[in-house]
């Protein structure tokens, strides 16, 4: 378990860890500052949110609102760069027209926004809910500012996956595998996630099934792809790589199609291999 992304990336870099799922931000960061990263699956689409006091999410109507406001985030978490991204294509200037601070967690960003030490707060699930069983108010998902971003990518050095690439094809066709009865075993499900993620389970089915975040092993090359047009609009950085190179969506296919063989006839895997297709 790590604090943020950028913890558990650097254990990847160095060899640490073999794989690990961390915001899309995160690791397009690393892939344009040099480290031989390989996006290879999804785990996460959408699931972040601003939170704010209830007085002062009155006052958080639209985009042009946050103006002269301060923000809490978390660096490189991908609700940050989807914020900037937001605030860059409404013609905001995040960087002169309002205030980021940057904090080391989730944890951080909702202890600033209760004591009103900043005006609103982006964090991820579970503490969106987490804040609004604190008595913070939900101003905006970040799903409404950009619909089916991308967030948690497996990732991992390029190095690892060409020495043992069937071993990442194995992992994958478990996720894919999991995926199945995270969408048709809802309770169980939740009771799984709270032996990890120490949260009521009201919270983790609401977050979890909410509908403001899904759960997607496919690693959606398309929206990767945006992301990092997004990224790089915002000036969050400023690189001119081709991120296509750095996506890997082979390990999926071939991980998709060795669970097929073993359920031809499955309605969940089938639909999975129709979106990846498309």
């Amino acid at each position: 378990m790590f604090t943020n992304s950028g913890e558990g990336l650097n254990a990847i870099s160095s060899g640490k860890v073999d794989v690990g799922s961390f915001g899309t931000a995160a690791p397009l960061t690393f892939i344009s500052k040099g480290t031989d990263f390989v996006i290879f699956g999804g785990q996460q689409t959408e699931g972040h949110g601003i939170v704010a006091l209830p007085e002062k999410a009155k006052e958080l109507t639209d985009l042009n609102s946050f103006k002269g406001k301060t923000v809490a985030t978390v660096r490189l978490a991908t609700g940050d760069v989807i914020f900037r991204a937001a605030l860059s294509e409404a013609g905001i200037d995040w960087k002169n027209e309002l205030t980021i601070n940057e904090l080391d967690s989730p944890a951080a960003v909702l202890e600033a926004v209760k004591k009103g030490s900043v005006d609103a707060g982006i964090v991820w699930t579970p503490f969106i809910k987490l804040g609004e069983k604190q008595g913070l108010e939900i101003v905006k998902y970040s799903g409404e500012l950009v619909k089916m971003h991308t967030c948690c990518r497996q990732v991992a050095l390029s190095t690892k996956i060409k020495e043992n690439k069937e071993d990442f094809v194995r992992f994958t066709a478990a996720l894919i595998k999991a995926y199945k009865f995270y969408v048709e075993n809802q309770d169980e499900t939740v009771d799984i996630i709270a032996k990890y993620a120490k949260v009521d389970k009201d919270i983790i089915k609401q977050e979890t099934y909410g509908g403001h975040i899904h759960s997607i092993p496919d690693p959606d090359k398309n929206g990767v792809v945006r992301f990092w047009e997004l990224i790089n609009k915002s000036g969050y950085i400023n690189s001119d790589l081709n991120i296509e190179d750095f996506i890997d969506t082979s390990i999926y296919k071939l991980a998709l199609e060795d669970v097929l063989k073993e359920y031809p006839d499955d309605a969940v895997y089938k639909k999975l291999k129709a979106d990846f297709k498309e």
